[in-house]
């Protein structure tokens, strides 16, 4: 997902530090990680921090919450009140991150980071990534 998100942004916002990454990526000298490829869209387009933190904890609920939706069904009305819930969430996410330290890098919920690489190699799917 992140290389797709850096061919999405060269070709939409292109940039030295997009083409950069990109480049490291496609020859395996990085991996795609998509929230680093988003960071450094935001970067390149110079939007600072907190929006983008925001932006980016927003589209992550949003996706989830999608996923909810056609999965479950959670049903849309449900979905977008879960969502406008999130907006108090994700604000409080963003002031907590502004305390985290270079020894919280990579902290994840294990739980959804196991599913997401169990997904990833799955044979078939309900939708596309």
């Amino acid at each position: 997902m992140g290389l797709r998100l850096l061919e999405i942004g060269a070709e939409v916002f292109p940039s030295a530090e997009l083409e950069l990454y990109r480049d490291l990526v496609t020859t395996g000298r990085a991996a795609g990680h998509q929230p680093l490829a988003f960071a450094v869209v935001a970067r390149s387009l110079g939007v600072p921090l907190q929006e983008a933190l925001a932006a980016y904890l927003f589209a992550t609920a949003t996706s989830l919450t999608q996923n909810a939706v056609r999965a479950i069904p959670l049903g849309q009305n449900a979905g977008q009140r879960v969502l406008r819930k999130a907006h108090d969430d994700v604000a409080a996410a963003v002031e907590r991150v502004a305390h985290l330290t270079p020894d919280d890098f990579g902290a994840v919920i294990p739980g959804l980071e196991i599913s997401q690489m169990r997904h990833e190699r799955q044979r078939a799917r309900m939708f596309m990534s």
